[in-house]
Parts: C-alpha cells; structure tokens; sequence
C-alpha cells in the first residue's frame, strides 16, 4: 500500500491500494490480501474457497456457457427452434403432432432444436431423428433432474436461462410453439418482443394448435389492442395454424426472403413501428 502524493492546493493524501488493474484510494486495506501480490494468492492453495460463489466467478462461469454453446452449434445446418410442454404424454394429439412438425421440418433440411426434455420436445426431436434429420437439445439445470431425451443427437445442458434462450434464437430461423405451459409462452413472448423491436428480422413464430391457442389470442386482440399496449399490426407477428405444411411454407418463404436480402420485420415484410416498445 502507497500513499498518493499531495497535490498543490489539492486535498489530503489517501491510502493507494492496487488490486491487479484497479486502484482503490481511501477506506481500510484488506488484511487478507495487504503485503501479497495477486501471483501468490493464485499459487498459495490455503484459505476460504467461497470465492468460487461470488459474482465475478460466476461472470466466466457465464461466458464458458456462450462459448461452449458458441462452439457446439456453429456449425449447425438451417434450424427451427419447437418448444412445447414438458408435460405432453405420449398418447396426446399434440405429441403427435410434435413428431410430424420435427419430420417435416427434417425432411425441407431444417435442424430441429428443442429444449431437450420430455413430452413435447421429445416428439419434435423424435420426429427429425425417426426422417433422418439433425435433432439438437438444449436442456437446463433444474432443481429436479431431468435427462436430455433420447431422440437427441447433439445435446448441452446449461446452467442459466438466458444462455440457453440465446441459444434458441441465434441457431434457428424460425420458432414453432406447440401447446405448453409458462415456459412455453416465456419463449413465445420473447420472440414477438425481439422480432416487434426488430433484434431479429425475417423470424416466423407459429403457434401449432388453434383450439389451444384461440383464447390467448383472443385476448390479445381483444384487450391489448383496444388497451393500447400493442398495436393492431403486431398480430401479424405470428401465425397460428393446424396444419404441418403451413409450418414449413412459412419457415421457407421466410427463408428465402431473408435469403434474397429482405429481411423483413417477423412474419411478413411489416411497416417499422415508430413507438415505444415495452422492452
């Protein structure tokens, strides 16, 4: 610890204290680290390990996240992110359904990834695997355990939630959203919120399922609308169908767009929204 010189005229001089590339004036030394350098606290194996839970522990632990998923799905052919409940039984119309979006998908040369988790996600995952498609999952740690399903050929499991869901956006060119719960409509409603405020163009969002999905969408443009709190042109940031086909003509049609350098605005090529968002 050095003590800083006093300036002409300046005010008194303070305890210097430097922590690698940061200096600290003023307050009390650490009596842990005062007389040591940062070279023999790192070799010196002695002392508390609650270090490792601290914050800027946890800032790398963040970014080997970003760079292991960085790493695994680069390479990655086109994609389609299918969310869905984990909750699906195996005998429902919509695991059915999960596993003919995913051969659909597979069968135009889409990868298809999911959360990698039952129900749901491991019909859409079946079904690319079952056609011969790439099947991707990206799973989460949870209180409760929860094993990538097996339809998965390529999988990582992540710590934090907001890794993951770059992950989900970055890697694909589109989202279908089958019947689910709150972590479904989580996905669903960041993907309007990032296509509405134009962080990704040209990104079809469908909603499999009109019987499911009817009374939120009613909702939706029968009390946000008239509310004020979106604008009647944001319904055109989704689409909602039953019909497989229609999944992958919009998912193409959206490609290609994008392809020919029209990037667009969502669903279709939407006029720029001059107001507020509630992002």
């Amino acid at each position: 610890m050095t003590t800083t010189p006093e300036p002409a005229g300046g005010r008194k001089p303070r305890p210097t204290r430097h922590r690698g590339p940061v200096v600290l004036r003023g307050g009390e030394p650490d009596a842990r680290t005062q007389d040591t350098t940062t070279d023999q606290r790192l070799l010196d194996r002695r002392g508390p390990t609650d270090w490792v839970h601290a914050d800027p522990w946890r800032v790398l632990r963040i970014q080997s996240e970003f760079v292991e998923g960085f790493g695994l799905l680069a390479e990655l052919p086109r994609a389609v992110s299918v969310f869905g409940s984990a909750r699906t039984p195996r005998n429902s119309p919509h695991y059915a359904a999960g596993i003919e979006i995913g051969a659909a998908l597979a069968d135009a040369g889409y990868a298809v990834i999911t959360g990698g988790g039952p129900g749901a996600m491991e019909a859409a995952n079946r079904g690319a695997s079952e056609a011969g498609g790439l099947s991707v999952g990206l799973g989460i740690e949870l209180p409760f355990e929860q094993e990538l399903n097996e339809w998965v050929d390529v999988g990582i499991a992540f710590r934090y939630f907001f890794v993951r869901k770059t992950m989900f956006v970055k890697y694909a060119q589109a989202f279908v959203i089958l019947p689910g719960g709150f972590g479904t409509l989580d996905e669903l409603f960041e993907a309007l919120t990032l296509v509405q405020t134009r962080k990704v163009t040209r990104f079809p969002v469908v909603l499999y399922g009109t019987e499911y999905w009817s009374g939120l969408v009613d909702w939706v443009r029968d009390t946000m609308v008239p509310a004020g709190t979106i604008r009647d042109t944001d319904l055109d940031l989704f689409t909602v169908t039953d019909d497989v086909a229609e999944v992958v003509r919009l998912v193409q049609e959206a490609d290609a767009a994008r392809v020919a350098g029209d990037n667009g605005g969502g669903m279709r090529s939407l006029p720029a929204d001059p107001g507020p968002s509630d992002a």
